[in-house]
């Protein structure tokens, strides 16, 4: 295959489709999916029939998103230090059996409010041990050059569910019974439970033991900490979730209360969104080779808030599909356009963790947001929250812009493997520690203030991979002299900084020693027990 062929593979929407196991595993979770935005749609429309007080129906999506903000980071803890597909296969049988057992409780007619929405957090729980794990696996699926094709058509699988499953929702429940679509959904994750028994991942881990699970949880949050890409998307993330979960907690309302529809006419809603934000996802790459990142967050920020504005207004069918038509293309393109962002933002052996965060701020400004929205919606009215909303997503334009988005072309995140195997006279045990790191560095005096700037930037590299206490040291009676340390918290975490170094901190490394007048010199000291007399 020549270059320019290739490129063009690469790039081609479709790319992902040529690898048998991620066709495999994008049909059995589109399956999946239509079941969920079947019980989605059910439960919220099933509420509006059990208390239709704006704060309850608005309590659903907050059951639904919750549990992403309290379980989504331990759960990226599990998938970076256990076996993913194991992971994965426990969680959606976990999944499936709730989903079935909440089925029979509205089969049976004994569904009432509160067990609607503890069922309802149960499920998702289980969708949230699993969201790490599943966006983790992709890189596992297809070539990196294809992850943002593969992400995109993960976006349109979702949004085919969410277009076929709400419609298909009503109308099973219109010819079956409102306990239909709950069956169908309890069913629908059998096939992605065959799927991951059929997949044999070749990734290899790491030689050195398994992360303990709260520190593996600490190094996580020290990561994403000093990672600024992935906080840069992060607080755009906020600032588009946090108002555009209006609609989403809101349009049962909007369907039932200002347009006077029933549950046919949510789930056509809800469908416009899925299906417009299909075609949304295919134009995607030609809005980034248009627009770029940051440009397309803004105009999603956009046509949400005229999508929201239209919400607000809409007292017939065709504004309120308008509305819907609007706000999936922006979803799709702001959704997957922040997905990519973090996802390039990480390495191999944090992803599972720094996506959690992800997911958990994602999650946790769509919940805050719901719960704000429906308090609004009943001290106001809906479409004063719509309105609301559709203001805030503007003002969240200028006061997010400066925090820039990822495009894979800024930083290589591949393990380097540069870090000489340190020289030891002695056994040290795996678990001894902290561990103080030093670097000795003999700079000329002219080069001072780069050194310290280059120095500032290595100081984050340390905290990412592991260090929890970094300083820089200048000698008083030596110009030019400078120590640098780090505490780490056992001797085998600091192994694990070898592996954890990336191309891009090798060449700021690189940097540095070009102002260097001799090579560094490194020492290790590990903190001193007394010896067992």
């Amino acid at each position: 295959m020549d270059k320019e062929h290739a490129t063009q593979v690469s790039h081609s929407p479709w790319s992902p489709f040529h690898h048998a196991t991620f066709t495999v595993i994008w049909i059995a979770t589109l399956v999946s999916n239509i079941g969920g935005w079947m019980y989605s749609s059910a439960s919220a429309w099933l509420m509006t029939s059990l208390d239709s007080d704006p704060l309850m129906v608005s309590f659903v999506q907050v059951a639904t998103t919750l549990p992403m903000v309290l379980f989504a980071l331990p759960a990226g803890a599990l998938a970076d230090i256990v076996d993913k597909r194991r992971f994965l296969i426990y969680a959606e049988v976990f999944i499936a059996v709730v989903s079935i057992l909440f089925a029979a409780l509205v089969w049976f007619h004994v569904v009432n409010p509160i067990s609607l929405l503890l069922c309802t957090f149960l499920i998702e729980a289980g969708s949230a041990a699993t969201a790490p794990a599943w966006q983790s696996v992709v890189p596992q699926l297809v070539p990196r050059p294809e992850l943002p094709a593969a992400i995109a058509m993960n976006s349109v699988g979702i949004n085919v569910s969410r277009a076929v499953g709400p419609a298909l929702s009503g109308l099973v429940m219109a010819a079956f019974g409102i306990a239909a679509p709950f069956w169908v959904n309890g069913v629908s994750n059998l096939g992605v439970i065959g799927a991951l028994l059929r997949w044999r991942s070749a990734h290899q881990g790491s030689p050195l033991p398994a992360e303990r699970f709260l520190g593996a949880l600490r190094t996580g949050v020290r990561y994403s900490r000093n990672n600024r890409q992935l906080r840069a998307t992060l607080r755009r993330a906020v600032g588009f979730f946090l108002f555009a979960s209006c609609y989403w907690a809101l349009l049962p309302l909007v369907a039932r209360d200002q347009v006077g529809g029933g549950a046919p006419f949510y789930g056509i809603l809800l469908g416009a969104i899925g299906a417009s934000a299909i075609g949304g996802a295919f134009a995607l790459p030609w809005l980034k080779a248009t627009l770029g990142p940051n440009r397309i967050v803004a105009a999603g920020s956009i046509g949400t808030a005229v999508a929201m504005v239209l919400y607000g207004i809409a007292h017939d069918p065709v504004t309120a599909l308008a509305a819907s038509v609007i706000a999936g293309v922006c979803w799709v393109a702001v959704l997957s356009t922040l997905n990519v962002s973090a996802q390039l933002a990480l390495p191999e052996w944090v992803r599972g963790r720094g996506l959690a965060i992800y997911v958990t701020v994602f999650f946790g400004a769509l919940t805050l947001g719901s719960a704000v929205w429906g308090q609004v919606a009943r001290i106001g009215s809906v479409p004063i929250a719509h309105f609301l909303a559709a203001a805030g997503s503007l003002l969240a334009i200028p006061l997010t812009w400066r925090w820039k988005l990822q495009t894979g072309a800024q930083v290589d995140l591949t393990p380097s493997m540069h870090w000489p195997t340190p020289v030891l006279n002695q056994h040290i045990e795996s678990d001894a520690g902290p561990v103080l790191v030093t670097v000795e560095y003999k700079i000329n005096e002219t080069d001072r203030e780069a050194f310290l700037r280059a120095v500032d930037l290595l100081s984050h590299e340390r905290g990412r991979d592991g260090a929890y206490a970094w300083g820089v040291f200048e000698d008083a009676a030596e110009p030019g002299r400078f120590l640098e340390t780090f505490l780490v918290e056992s001797w085998i975490e600091h192994l694990r900084q070898h592996g954890r170094v990336t191309n891009a901190d090798r060449v700021l490394q690189e940097h540095i020693h070009r102002l260097l007048k001799i090579p560094p010199t490194t020492t290790h000291l590990i903190a001193a027990q007394r010896r067992a007399e």
